[in-house]
């Protein structure tokens, strides 16, 4: 029997974040963008220089993307806004969520550059959020109804196909993905993660076509087969609450994990007192470059 073998990521930032996410490779300016949702920042953490400079948005953020002309996309608690990431300036562009008590999550850009971000309620109540695509022209559209945790959306190199996660289920479905129109269809199981092991979180892809989950409450990283739904290899993780992560580094072979520390105990914060930092690890692979959004965002 084959028995997927185990890695242990390093520290890069001791940040004690409550709830780190959001984790994603700025494909030319070779920084790592993240987020403190509960924190309200932003940050942008240098690896070469070992500087994590940090951006106050006084709201919660659930994730980040670059925009191609500069700048930065978040999605804040209220609404999608433009971030000038020299300046720190926010910029309100849209906000498609009515219900004060559903805020946004994870997201990020597709192939064509479009940004799709999810939501989910303060209090986690059940299939009450959404995905939405804020098209290039800012214009967003409801693609999913009826998700109780929006998590990692990923879409494969060939064009063809959207993962993406509600955490709630415990699983990574797979959707037929029209890169023309960004249709989405067919939705379908690629993974289901074991009782007992954690739920998936935010998720990357390798090179190899291979889906890499954060598993929340398992203190881990895996790296599953789509085409199977197998575990292939585990990355270790010193902190139980693992939310996200991105290849990174020159060579797109780092592994950048992003952690929290908001929901553990004082039993568990003593044992795992690294929770809420920024790890990394080389795993043998290398990631896809992050795409931009390539609209226009002052008109």
């Amino acid at each position: 029997m084959y028995y997927p073998y185990s890695e242990k990521a390093t520290l890069e930032i001791d940040a004690k974040a409550q709830l780190g996410e959001g984790a994603l490779w700025h494909p030319t300016e070779n920084k790592l963008y993240w987020v403190n949702i509960e924190g309200r920042t932003l940050h942008v953490y240098d690896p070469v220089t070992k500087e994590n400079q940090s951006f106050f948005v006084k709201e919660r953020v659930g994730t980040v993307a670059p925009v191609e002309s500069g700048g930065a996309l978040v999605a804040l608690q209220n609404g999608i806004h433009f971030i000038n990431t020299q300046t720190g300036t926010l910029q309100f562009i849209v906000n498609p969520i009515t219900n004060s008590d559903i805020r946004f999550n994870d997201g990020k850009c597709d192939p064509s550059g479009r940004f799709w971000v999810g939501s989910m309620h303060l209090q986690f109540t059940e299939g009450v959020a959404s995905l939405y695509r804020m098209n290039r022209d800012k214009t967003v559209q409801k693609m999913l109804d009826g998700v109780t945790v929006s998590n990692g959306i990923a879409w494969t190199k060939d064009k063809k196909t959207m993962y993406y996660v509600d955490s709630h289920l415990r699983r990574i479905d797979a959707f037929d993905y029209n890169d023309a129109d960004g249709a989405i269809t067919n939705r379908r199981v690629a993974v289901t993660i074991p009782e007992g092991s954690g739920s998936p979180d935010g998720i990357a892809l390798d090179t190899e076509g291979k889906i890499w989950a954060a598993l929340w409450g398992a203190n881990a990283v895996g790296r599953f087969d789509p085409q199977t739904g197998k575990l292939l290899q585990k990355i270790d993780v010193p902190a139980p609450n693992v939310s996200s992560c991105a290849f990174g580094g020159k060579d797109l072979g780092t592994l950048y994990i992003t952690t929290a520390r908001g929901e553990l105990s004082e039993a568990q914060l003593a044992a795992y007192p690294l929770s809420g930092g920024l790890f990394s690890v080389h795993p043998g692979v290398k990631g896809v470059a992050a795409e931009f959004f390539t609209g226009t965002i002052n008109e």
